[in-house]
């Protein structure tokens, strides 16, 4: 059984909120130090290779060149003029990247990127993420969703699980063979459990119910209705599932009256199984996410995954990846949370020319694992050049537990699995700690005045960074999350010199020795 979604209620925190989210989108500019930034939502990061060429285009002719990714896939433009923001949608709409100008914030949508190629999964979800996608965009009650809720459909093997989505799906095997396909349209016989059928059980918080595979972007769409029918009785305002007090929490049973009244076949989805006392966790850990190179799926190459220097693409590259999915592949591009980009229809004999496009084609590279928030200079809200710290020591631990680099304690960006967590405190210094898989990262570390780290060298393949990403996708929430506590091993106060053999122990896994704080 996958992991369960870290998608569920922390009380200690239920915000009241007297305004809107301010999420960017591609119609809503967010004013950065070095211009305008806009958001372009792209569900589960399904591109056609027309759409990448597009992109491309948009930043090299209205931003600074280079198109960033998100936390949750998405694509971010830096560096606009705000007066170009309608040429902008032209473009967008001409490359069908808008279809509904209303709805475009909401539509934070993930899957599993390699769904229906390796042969894993037990259901490829592409279909289900556009069926829910076209839900989203028909209705005018979706409009009043955040723009930072997300909703993760994980094809079975918990890829999605880390990624703290408000509703979730989560594929299950039938009785039948793993990955047999769904069969039978919405009126076919048998219920979610029937016999010799993939099942499907979708995860709202604490509530959670079974349905039909094609029936599950419509239990989503209910889910999301659901939160939104119980925000509106809090008075809190809530942006997330997670944020809903107590008294107003989704339940099983909302659930499946909803289902019941849309004429939705459903029923309670169990629990996972309790571990015995003293055995550990009940399940097992999330799965690794896609590796840079190759996939393959019963010998055959299926994919590449092409990974991207702290997630920052150039057009150039950008165009690479659609001129190489589009000659060798399906044509197809998959954006995937963790800044990289699955190909399907790839042999792994094309990744020569995405590695001399200087993409990341192998889990050997120094950047495998790296990423950063924008940083110094194009954030006003960073205390260092987290980009170039973070390309002067991108080797060190290569290859071991990922790590996230933040210029504040806003953590912008950071990964959701365990990762090591770089937090830059001002004068070119740094607090390390580890945390690990489930469990947020630390609370805001106290700004003090800032002095930019510098850094010497350069790895082939960094996109400069020139402006702005103050908020990628986390950084509200993460401003909030609890602290580290006694299980995250924290090294405080120390600066990039030092750092080199934090860092590596941290990534390998090696124990850190606490170093209290100085009173600097």
């Amino acid at each position: 059984m996958p992991p369960t979604p870290a998608n569920r209620p922390d009380r200690d925190e239920s915000p009241v909120r007297d305004r809107g989210d301010a999420c960017p989108g591609a119609l809503r500019l967010h004013t950065a130090d070095d211009g305008a930034l806009a958001r372009v939502r792209v569900p589960a990061g399904l591109l056609d290779a027309r759409q990448a060429y597009a992109l491309a285009d948009a930043a090299e002719r209205l931003g600074d060149g280079a198109l960033d990714i998100t936390s949750r896939g998405n694509l971010q433009l830096r560096g606009l003029d705000p007066v170009c923001a309608g040429e902008l949608a032209e473009l967008l709409d001409a490359a069908d990247l808008l279809p509904a100008p209303a709805h475009e914030r909401i539509r934070n949508v993930v899957a599993s990127p390699l769904s229906g190629l390796d042969g894993r999964g037990h259901l490829d979800v592409r279909p289900l993420v556009r069926e829910l996608d076209t839900l989203l965009c028909a209705g005018a009650r979706a409009t009043a969703l955040s723009g930072r809720f997300l909703f993760a459909l994980d094809d079975g093997r918990g890829d999605m699980a880390e990624l703290a989505a408000d509703v979730m799906l989560l594929a299950e095997a039938g009785d039948g063979a793993p990955g047999a396909p769904v069969t039978g349209g919405a009126g076919a016989p048998g219920g979610p459990g029937a016999p010799g059928r993939p099942r499907v059980r979708v995860v709202a918080g604490e509530a959670r119910v079974r349905v039909r595979p094609e029936d599950a972007a419509r239990m989503l769409l209910l889910a999301a209705e659901a939160f939104l029918d119980a925000a509106d009785a809090s008075g809190a305002r809530p942006w997330r599932v997670r944020e809903l007090p107590p008294e107003h929490a989704l339940s099983t049973r909302d659930l499946l009256r909803r289902a019941a009244a849309a004429d939705l076949p459903a029923e309670p989805a169990p629990e996972p199984p309790a571990a015995p006392e003293g055995t550990g966790p009940a399940e097992p850990p999330a799965p690794e996410p896609p590796a840079p190179g190759a996939h393959a799926r019963d010998g055959a190459d299926a994919a590449v995954c092409a990974g991207v220097v702290l997630g920052r693409m150039s057009a150039a590259q950008v165009r690479s990846l659609a001129r190489v999915a589009e000659r060798h592949g399906t044509g197809e591009l998959r954006v995937t949370p963790w800044r990289s980009v699955v190909l399907p229809g790839v042999a792994a004999a094309h990744l020569p020319e995405l590695a001399a496009a200087g993409l990341v084609t192998g889990a050997g590279s120094p950047w495998h694992g790296v990423s950063a928030c924008t940083g110094r200079p194009g954030c006003g809200k960073a205390l260092a050049d987290v980009r170039a710290d973070a390309t002067a020591l991108a080797a060190a631990g290569a290859g071991g537990t990922p790590v996230h680099w933040s210029g504040c304690g806003r953590r912008c960006g950071h990964p959701h699995g365990a990762h090591v967590d770089l937090v830059a405190t001002g004068e070119g210094r740094y607090t390390l700690a580890v945390v690990p898989a489930n469990r947020p990262a630390a609370a805001a570390v106290p700004a003090t005045e800032a002095a930019s780290a510098s850094a010497t060298g350069a790895l082939p393949g960094a996109v400069p960074a020139k402006v702005n990403a103050t908020e990628t996708e986390t950084a509200t929430e993460t401003a909030t999350a609890p602290g580290t506590g006694a299980d995250h091993p924290v090294r405080h106060d120390l600066d990039v010199p030092e750092l080199v053999g934090a860092l590596a122990a941290a990534r390998g896994g090696r124990p850190l020795h606490h170093r209290p704080a100085t009173t600097k």
